[in-house]
């Protein structure tokens, strides 16, 4: 027996030059196949053909994980800690936060960590093989290095493999390369020089399709070993970096944190040192470190990104991941595809030249609608549409692909170059239909990479045979004879082959794709092979193709770099076609680079990439990785598109991995953090406006939070700086209820606030730009919370004076009376909160100047604060839990008289800031 482990690994390369005998002989086959003895040798050695698939979390990992995240860890600590201060109240309401929390995000990213289990779905179920001489189907997990695999169209290819036999067969590579366009496979030795398999004809990939034609192959790699599993371990491998909002989450939390315990103890020094008893002043203490844990902030958090994820997705962007909506927001690079991104994937034929004439189409796409003008745009005459029929029919029949309507849209299947044609020639009354019952196809000589050229045989009434040619000017013309030039036939000179050629050069300059058309016609004896049919031709002239710029690109370009966002095309296209697209995109190019020119090293490449080098050309999707972590580490934020399997670890490794969710593979997706429901680049830049608008919205409801911290820690501050003299005002529930119960609403509201005016105005913040900035301290701690705490803190000794005769008598400490007052500081908290949620709307804008009721879901959410203040004044059982007692119509005269105190406040406060800083933005 021969050694079986000598055959499998690495040795697709190897087979490229050699013949197909040769290959057989290689991988230790036969064209009879293995025998079952050999292939069970082989499964043994190689194992099953399957790509690995690496033990993700379970579903029960990933929900608890949503439990023990640095933020429930401390909300977990201020359960334990009401618990022990024998408030079991407490302790279960925030236990139900940080379980409905988690449960929701759960919920949200179920699917986000499943990229590589979508790579095996790739792979068929059964697999048609030739063993011992017989032709089996077997399951594909078995397929074996050395297995004779027979493929007809429509088949998905099981394993890597070399071609040792082939009929016009044409492999969809769509899934590994993102190219729609079907390539030629043959079974000839290739001596060419080859840097990437890919570029090789003679092989075949796991996970790509048969788009038209057979074959016979010979198993090189199977299992892990092929290509696609290369791609699927790469995959595997990329952990997914920490968003910006969950670093700066966690610091927020820790700042917190650390502040409570420090008050909490220092808190509890002043109960001792007052004469409390240490079980009473660890209870104490206890109370006040709950109560500065902001326990609505994560429901909050989570709910405000759901909503802007929601908006997204009615703008075309479906978000994956909730923090993702948040890092949109930091983008500071977004390296797009060109093919269905900027441009529509829609080949449209532009140009019709012929030697002495040119004509131009209307119309877009692969609809029929459109028509052909001259080149001043006037309707053709009859003797011009006379001039244009033979390059029409030639478009018409030399071509397989097909277009249909279909769900109100026309669509190519096959080759959109094809498709484009197809549609041209229906623009210029040339219907296929009508030409092939004409001149019936009899034979055909497919598109090949070495000929650059297709051809096509068909029988004409009069009993000739007519060859149809398209291709590349450069396989066209040489083997042209002749030129048509009107109604004559001339010589094809080097003064014509100039003439042509120049034109050539002008329609290129354009940006498009230029195809050349020629036939030859024979009196009595069809042409067997290519050689004998492509000679002698006469040509006919020239068609431009260019996939159309999307009409909404080049604003939306033009809005990202008003944002300070940098734009970088990535594309396998001609450096010609991807430079003039990026133009008419509106990305500002000078030159291209090419693949083949990236430099090796990170740093160099990054800095090339973020100084004067927009456009990419000839990439291969593996490069998009290491152009990801380039510019990563200069510390840019990448959001990265693209649609194939290829792309998959280029996703995972940016920060915003953005899959098509049209023309995508479901690899590319799974991968992402943002599909593009129509594959449209404009949804990236108003996701960036999502995204900013959600970091404000955080900043906004964190402000709303902390301001309300204060005024809930003024009343121990102040029972504590009097040494126990003035009553304490709020409970550690009363608390609780102040965060849960009132202040949720109008925080999650302030979460769903529309983006600001001037949000794209400004450059993208900083990867570091901290949630609790100076800005934000300043504003909650040296305004808004001060302000609220006195307004809350005053209505002490304003009630005591208004209805129990203080300073008379002393300050109520027990019963009815002191019941009132609390309930009072409570309200006035409450209904200051109220306030504050409109005034941190925007800063330093005015709340007249942008319209207190222009955010309809806060109006409703105070609305609701103010029915849910009633029913904790004045429903018995609620009441009683919290210590309040019910309030007469008086006695709420001072209670609403306080917002109004706290919006002229701010009001002064916006207004000294837009004198100073007038340029200061809006938030």
């Amino acid at each position: 027996m021969h050694d079986e482990g000598s055959v499998g690994t690495g040795t697709l390369f190897q087979t490229i030059a050699l013949t197909p005998n040769e290959a057989l002989a290689h991988l230790r086959s036969t064209r009879e196949g293995l025998s079952v003895e050999q292939a069970q040798a082989r499964l043994r050695t190689f194992g099953r053909n399957e790509l690995p698939r690496p033990r993700g979390p379970s579903s029960l990992r990933q929900l608890l994980n949503q439990m023990i995240h640095f933020f429930a860890l401390m909300l977990w600590g201020a359960a334990f800690l009401a618990f022990a201060g024998e408030m079991p109240q407490l302790g279960v309401a925030i236990i139900l936060v940080i379980v409905v929390n988690g449960v929701f995000s759960f919920v949200q990213e179920y699917r986000a960590e499943r990229a590589t289990r979508a790579l095996a779905a790739l792979l068929p179920e059964s697999t048609v093989v030739r063993r011992s001489g017989r032709k089996l189907a077997i399951p594909s997990a078995e397929l074996v290095p050395g297995d004779i695999v027979l493929l007809k169209e429509g088949d998905r290819i099981s394993a890597d493999a070399r071609v040792i036999r082939s009929s016009e067969l044409r492999v969809d590579m769509s899934t590994l390369t993102g190219e729609s366009e079907p390539v030629m496979r043959t079974s000839d030795a290739y001596a060419g020089p080859v840097d990437d398999p890919f570029e090789a004809p003679n092989v075949v990939f796991a996970g790509t399709f048969v788009s038209s034609g057979s074959a016979t192959t010979v198993v090189a790699a199977s299992g892990s070993q092929t290509r696609l599993g290369g791609i699927s371990a790469l995959t595997g491998r990329i952990v997914a970096r920490p968003t910006p909002l969950r670093n700066q989450l966690n610091q927020t939390v820790r700042v917190i944190a650390l502040f409570a315990l420090a008050t909490g103890v220092v808190f509890f020094g002043i109960a001792l040192s007052l004469g409390t008893p240490v079980h009473d002043g660890v209870l104490f203490s206890i109370g006040v470190i709950v109560a500065l844990v902001p326990e609505g902030l994560l429901p909050t958090l989570s709910l405000s990104l759901a909503m802007s994820a929601t908006r997204m997705a009615k703008r075309g962007a479906l978000v994956r991941r909730l923090e993702s909506v948040e890092t949109l927001g930091a983008t500071t690079v977004i390296c797009t595809d060109k093919t269905g991104t900027v441009t529509r994937n829609e080949m449209t034929a532009r140009d019709i030249v012929l030697p002495e004439k040119q004509y131009r189409a209307t119309g877009s796409g692969y609809e029929p609608g459109g028509t052909i003008l001259t080149r001043t745009g006037r309707p053709l005459s009859e003797s011009e549409r006379s001039d244009i029929q033979l390059i029409l029919q030639a478009a018409a029949l030399c071509g397989d692909a097909q277009v249909e309507q279909r769900d109100g849209r026309w669509r190519c299947l096959g080759d959109p170059t094809e498709g484009a044609l197809l549609a041209l020639a229906r623009k210029g009354g040339v219907e296929r239909r009508d030409a092939a019952r004409y001149a019936p196809r009899v034979r055909e000589f497919p598109f090949e990479s070495a000929r650059q050229r297709m051809s096509t045989v068909h029988h004409r009434p009069n009993g000739a045979y007519e060859v149809l040619a398209k291709g590349s000017p450069e396989a066209i013309m040489p083997l042209c004879k002749s030129i048509r030039v009107n109604e004559s036939v001339l010589p094809f000179g080097s003064d014509e082959q100039r003439h042509v050629s120049a034109q050539v050069d002008t329609l290129a300059a354009k940006g498009l794709r230029v195809l050349a058309f020629a036939r030859r016609e024979f009196a009595n004896q069809m042409p067997e092979t290519a050689r004998a049919a492509e000679v002698e031709m006469e040509f006919l002239g020239l068609v431009g193709m260019a996939d159309p710029v999307r009409p909404e690109v080049p604003a939306a370009i033009a809005q990202a770099r008003m944002a300070g966002i940098r734009i970088v095309m990535i594309t396998g296209d001609h450096p010609a076609t991807a430079l003039s697209v990026a133009r008419e995109a509106g990305i500002a190019a000078e030159s291209v680079m090419l693949g083949a020119e990236l430099p090796e090293d990170d740093d160099t490449l990054g800095q090339l990439l973020m100084t004067n080098t927009p456009v990419l050309a000839r990439i291969a999707p593996e490069d998009k990785l290491r152009i990801a972590r380039a510019l990563q580490g200069l510390g840019e934020v990448v959001a990265m598109t693209g649609d194939g399997v290829n792309d998959a670890p280029a996703l995972r490794q940016a920060d915003i991995g953005i899959a098509m969710g049209k023309g995508g593979t479901d690899v590319a997706r799974e991968a992402a953090d943002l599909v593009l429901l129509d594959d449209n680049f404009a949804h990236i830049v108003e996701a960036v406006e999502e995204g900013r608008a959600a970091f404000d919205n955080i900043i906004r409801f964190l402000t709303y939070h902390l301001t309300d911290n204060v005024a809930e820690l003024t009343p121990f501050v102040v029972w504590a700086m009097s040494a126990g003299e003035i009553p304490l005002m709020l409970s550690v529930l009363q608390v609780l209820a102040l965060d849960i119960g009132t202040d949720l609403l109008p925080a999650l509201a302030l979460g769903a606030e529309r983006p600001a005016a001037g949000v794209m105005h400004r450059n993208p913040r900083a990867r570091s730009a901290k949630l609790l900035s100076i800005n934000v301290f300043g504003r909650a701690f040296g305004c808004l919370g001060p302000v609220e705490a006195f307004l809350a803190i005053a209505m002490l000794p304003l009630g005591a004076w208004l209805y129990f005769g203080w300073p008379v008598h002393p300050l109520p400490i027990m019963g009815t009376d002191k019941a009132v007052l609390s309930t009072m500081v409570f309200s006035v908290i409450v209904t200051v909160q109220m306030a504050n949620a409109f005034e941190c709307r925007s800063n330093p804008a005015s709340l007249f100047v942008i319209g207190p009721f222009t955010n309809r879901m806060l109006v409703v959410a105070v609305v609701i604060e103010a029915l849910t203040l009633l029913a904790f004044v004045y429903v018995p059982p609620i009441a009683r839990i919290l210590g309040h007692a019910p309030l007469r119509a008086d006695q709420w005269l001072p209670i609403l008289a306080c917002p109004w105190l706290f919006i002229a406040a701010e009001e002064l406060r916006k207004a000294i800031v837009r004198v100073r800083t007038p340029k200061m933005r809006l938030q």
